[in-house]
């Protein structure tokens, strides 16, 4: 039998700063990416506490351009692109015809006839090639994959604005949340600077070159700028809890292939009554008039001792198999044991004692609300009154 060579791991341009800042490197959807820097609990409460960075980098980039960009947009995607105004993001996610996911996206109106659709790392030929696919044959629409034109980093936390801030002439306070800009960063111009993140805290993405002197001297300028705030570089261990925490889906978990939006709890981000068709739009119609998903995604609580990892049954109380954990881990901030689970609606509801089956002990837990873990609002400013 002729053995079939595993390709090599690919690499960001931040790769070799990673390793010469002895970061704990792990194989991640095919990528060679840093789990750790000082320890995944130091680098959590940094993000939660004052601010960390990410290199994010291995996320996919999907360009469409056109005069039919938007038809495009509003055929591939379930969120309602016609609502977005130039400099705004929205969440979303492509569908396959029976409802479930192709992948989950972060959408960005960059002009009125210019989007750019962010992917996940481990789909990313896979989702080029279904838009492609979908519409790639359609007049008046250019689709052009540029993952890997951009460094993209992630600065995340508190402090993250403040960080940031010292590097680039922009006002950063304007920006909203789900919203972005183009100016000069670390001297790079023409950066896109967008308010968003994937750890539940407020924070920015920015995207530089991807020549790699260029990303190392960005990485290094955003720590050097966060430094008074203890800013920490971070590895996906703590991107990880840190989405968790916020009840973040995660693809390959929470969502895939076998999984639908209102199973996921994403029927929000799926608009099917926005004016034109989209993939999936038929078959979660019928699930809609069929009474709805017969599973649910909810939040758990470990009641008893013992951590729910990813793919532990989800018991009833009585022992019988239920469900499955999608993820499960200590939660540093929140200093509990959580988890994300699909059961069968009748268990969940709030406050429903559950149990997961831990190295074959049943331990108890409870079906709580999520995100599990909410930013705090601003303190609004005090003035004092006039004497």
């Amino acid at each position: 039998m002729t053995e079939v060579a595993t390709p090599p791991l690919r690499k960001t341009a931040l790769n070799a700063t990673h390793q010469a800042h002895k970061a704990r490197m792990v194989d991640f959807g095919g990528w060679d990416m840093p789990v750790q820097y000082r320890g995944l609990i130091e680098e959590h409460m940094a993000v939660r506490t004052s601010v960390g960075i990410f290199d994010v980098s291995h996320m996919g980039d999907i360009q469409l351009r056109g005069p039919n960009s938007l038809a495009a947009v509003q055929k591939l995607l379930m969120n309602d692109a016609s609502k977005l105004q130039v400099g705004q993001a929205h969440y979303s996610a492509m569908l396959y015809p029976n409802g479930t996911f192709v992948d989950d996206v972060v959408l960005h109106k960059l002009g009125e006839n210019d989007y750019l659709i962010v992917i996940n790392a481990g789909t990313r030929e896979k989702d080029v090639e279904w838009v492609r696919q979908m519409i790639g044959s359609m007049s008046g629409v250019h689709v052009m994959d540029v993952s890997d034109y951009y460094t993209q980093i992630a600065i995340q936390g508190p402090k993250a604005k403040d960080t940031l801030q010292k590097l680039t002439g922009v006002d950063l306070a304007p920006i909203k949340n789900y919203w972005f800009t183009w100016g000069t960063v670390c001297g790079c111009h023409n950066t896109l600077i967008a308010r968003t993140g994937y750890t539940g805290e407020d924070g920015f993405e920015i995207y530089v070159p991807s020549d790699e002197p260029t990303s190392a001297r960005v990485w290094g300028e955003v720590l050097a700028a966060g430094e008074e705030f203890g800013i920490m570089p971070c590895g996906l261990g703590a991107r990880n809890t840190l989405r968790l925490e916020s009840a973040m889906a995660l693809y390959g978990h929470e969502i895939s292939d076998s999984i639908n939006v209102f199973e996921a709890g994403l029927g929000r981000y799926c608009k099917l009554d926005k004016s034109s068709d989209f993939v999936g739009r038929e078959a979660l119609l019928k699930v809609q008039a069929e009474s709805g998903p017969a599973r649910k995604l909810v939040g758990l609580e470990m009641v008893d001792r013992g951590i729910g990892r990813d793919g532990y049954p989800v018991l009833s109380l009585a022992g019988e198999k239920i469900g499955e954990v999608t993820s499960g881990s200590p939660a540093p901030f929140l200093k509990k044991n959580i988890a994300l689970a699909y059961v069968p609606v009748a268990y969940a509801e709030i406050g429903t004692e559950v149990a997961v089956e831990v190295r074959g002990v049943g331990v108890k837990a409870k079906v709580v609300p999520t995100p599990f873990y909410k930013r705090p609002k601003p303190t609004p400013a005090v003035t004092a009154p006039l004497s």
